[in-house]
């Protein structure tokens, strides 16, 4: 068990944060260790990982554990993946060999070792290369779920204030008096917090575990499973909404509603009954209003709802 000692000084330093390149990381982990929540997802991603270069990263994801400098914690509530890049291919050496101290020799730690710049820069490219193929296309739906996790942990601050916040973020995690108890399987550790607070981080591909980072130099981290996770990968039959239909057209509506998940102009062509070059003008029409976004993941080129489609649909 990890047990994370709290004064009033690290309670009010505790903050949330999102990060994209965390959830790059934990994917690829997931394409390694599969779990059947995530079978959707993982059916959809695999076929479309063929031909993209992402060996360097997935030679780092050992079977057990992470090493905290392919995801390290961010340092502002909202970064994009670039923001974030730039954080790891600036690891300081001396970090970087703490971290590759703990993992088996292999090509990739050595190229880590004997060029930490060239090996890190090859790195950040692989993993927005995955990112591209991965994660972009769903990232406004899981943007969504974890921002809404966000809102939630929002009200439970205020309705009980830390007590209640940190004892529903995980059935592993539990408050008493001034210590936040972590039931991790393969770590038993007690840690005082010394004024830098906690990161707490919900992710999409993080359940059914907690990760934590309790490492120097960064601060104190757990990354917790959002709320609603069981709820981001489900198959539901498509229906139009009236009003949708009305603002854009029922085949356009029909579209933006099937773009639940991300779809080639084939992939919907079959579904809906619809030829190829009619689907092509109408997701046209909905990318230049910004409603869809195009994804081109080797050789296929995926449509996936923007944040604007995505709350279009939630109203409805």
């Amino acid at each position: 068990m990890l047990e994370l000692s709290f004064t009033a000084v690290d309670v009010a330093y505790t903050r949330f944060a999102i990060s994209p390149l965390w959830e790059a990381v934990a994917g690829a982990r997931l394409i390694k260790q599969p779990h059947p929540l995530y079978g959707p997802w993982l059916d959809e991603v695999r076929p479309r990982l063929h031909g993209i270069r992402w060996e360097l990263l997935d030679a780092l994801i050992p079977p057990r554990g992470l090493p905290a400098f392919l995801a390290p914690p961010p340092a502002v509530a909202v970064p994009d993946l670039d923001l974030e890049l730039a954080t790891l291919r600036a690891t300081p050496p001396e970090t970087l060999a703490t971290d590759l101290a703990w993992l088996p020799p292999s090509p990739a730690t050595a190229l880590l070792d004997e060029d930490p710049d060239r090996g890190l820069a090859l790195l950040a490219d692989q993993i927005a290369a995955f990112w591209e193929t991965a994660l972009a296309p769903y990232w406004p739906k899981i943007r969504a779920l974890l921002e809404g996790d966000l809102l939630y942990r929002a009200r439970q601050l205020a309705d009980g204030g830390a007590h209640r916040l940190l004892n529903t973020l995980d059935p592993t995690v539990e408050w008493s008096e001034d210590t936040l108890r972590v039931q991790h399987r393969y770590c038993t550790a007690l840690r005082a917090l010394r004024g830098r607070g906690l990161l707490l981080v919900p992710s999409a591909f993080t359940w059914p575990n907690v990760w934590s980072i309790t490492t120097a130099p960064w601060q104190p981290t757990l990354r917790y499973g959002t709320r609603g996770i069981a709820t981001l990968w489900e198959r539901r039959s498509a229906s139009v909404p009236q009003a949708l239909a009305a603002a854009l057209g029922r085949t356009r509506a029909l579209l933006l509603t099937e773009l639940a998940t991300p779809a080639s102009t084939t992939d919907l062509s079959a579904r809906l009954g619809l030829t190829k070059g009619g689907v092509s003008q109408h997701l046209t029409v909905l990318r230049d209003a910004g409603f869809v976004s195009a994804h081109r993941t080797g050789r296929f080129v995926l449509y996936a709802r923007t944040g604007i489609g995505e709350a279009l649909c939630r109203q409805q």
